[in-house]
């Protein structure tokens, strides 16, 4: 590395920074990379297909399942913690690999987002400094801003004056949430002590305050996932494009929604709903609610520009949320990078566009490689 690109490093990184890191890369030897979890199999897929390498970041004892695919998985980097990525030989690995770092939801559940911003010395496809807005209260900030209809948020349980959804960090399940439902104060804490014990009712104050803990009216609708992608790139047509639509399945309240009518009442009534994604679904929308569907996306965009100048979203996000029945859609969460969506090799709507289905993974690795190509990388990277 240059002596200019050390000298940058002590500041952090600026998008100067990436622009040098570039200059020492291979491009035409470009490797997509990612955390070896959520969505990895998805980017590494989608890269193959576009001719690219891939490197998978794992950590020791979680490797074995990207050891089966060796199709998508040309490299594996193994690691003893992910946060090791952030070591300067493992780094400098990286850069000698012609690596870009795709984000995914494991990347910034398991590296503090403040360190993939100021001490991620690698190129990140998208715009790295969004990616707070995995946080919570970040994401309400940009909802309000974009004039989305959006839950209600109540900052004490002894407002609780309607169904609500309560939505806390799992104690035991790093990057689960807990959600739990209820209609009033008294029952906010007693399901919230079955829950997380008496003994953490000492912290619910500190809990509510810091949005640890976080409590919002309960949307009754049809729920959805709407995966979209931005591309800069696209300066003669459509830069939002709508990929398609997935739904999640959850354990264990699917389950108890399909409960067989003759189970005893009472054991029903001692289990205890949890919302752990563990899957999803392919979905369509009816095509007059699309104008709906673009419109929300088209409000998100423009609030990302004016609130994460000067790139706002770059490349895939979703929209989380449900459709009232009057048909007004209500967002209450969002993913600002790669969302864990594989089914949408099935999406008819990304058909829509290219004549064949892209999952976002693929759509990624298609934004690389135009930006390597029309050389406009500064476009696509932070």
């Amino acid at each position: 590395m240059t002596g200019a690109y050390e000298q940058m490093k002590k500041q952090g990184i600026s998008q100067q920074e990436v622009l040098t890191i570039l200059k020492n890369y291979d491009l035409d030897k470009a490797r997509i990379g990612m955390i070896a979890s959520h969505s990895a199999l998805d980017l590494a897929d989608g890269a193959v297909d576009e001719g690219f390498q891939t490197v998978a970041i794992c950590q020791t004892g979680r490797d074995k399942t990207y050891s089966r695919y060796k199709r998508i998985i040309i490299k594996k980097l193994l690691l003893d913690d992910f946060r090791d990525l952030l070591k300067e030989e493992v780094q400098k690995k990286l850069r000698d690999l012609n690596t870009i770092i795709v984000p995914n939801r494991s990347l910034t559940a398991y590296v503090p987002i403040e360190k993939i911003e100021n001490d991620l010395h690698l190129p990140v496809f998208g715009n790295r400094y969004m990616l707070k807005v995995d946080e919570r209260e970040a994401q309400y900030n940009l909802f309000k801003d974009a004039g989305l209809r959006y839950p209600s948020r109540y900052k004490s349980f002894e407002d609780i004056d309607r169904l609500c959804m309560v939505k806390a960090k799992e104690p035991t399940k790093k990057i689960e949430r807990a959600f739990f439902t209820c209609t009033s104060p008294n029952e906010f804490l007693k399901k919230y002590e079955a829950r997380f014990g008496k003994s953490s009712l000492a912290s619910l104050e500190d809990q509510l305050n810091t949005g640890d803990i976080w409590i919002e009216e309960f949307i009754v609708g049809a729920q959805f996932n709407f995966n979209y992608f931005y591309s800069p790139l696209n300066d003669d047509q459509e830069k939002l494009e709508f990929l398609g639509i997935d739904r999640r399945i959850q354990t264990n309240i699917d389950g108890l929604l399909n409960l067989p009518h003759d189970v005893d009442e009472q054991y029903a009534r001692n289990l205890t709903a949890e919302y752990i994604e563990i899957g999803h679904q392919s979905a369509t929308i009816r095509e007059s609610m699309l104008e709906k569907v673009y419109g929300v996306a088209e409000q998100f965009v423009e609030s990302s520009k004016r609130l994460y100048q000067p790139h706002g979203i770059i490349g895939p996000f979703a929209l989380q949320g449900a459709i009232t029945p009057n048909q007004e859609i209500v967002v209450f969460d969002l993913s600002p990078r790669m969302p864990g969506s594989p089914v949408l090799y099935s999406s008819p709507y990304s058909k829509y566009y290219f004549g064949h289905n892209v999952t976002s993974g693929r759509r990624v690795a298609m934004e690389i490689k135009k930006a390597i190509e029309t050389e406009q990388l500064d476009k696509v990277l932070t």
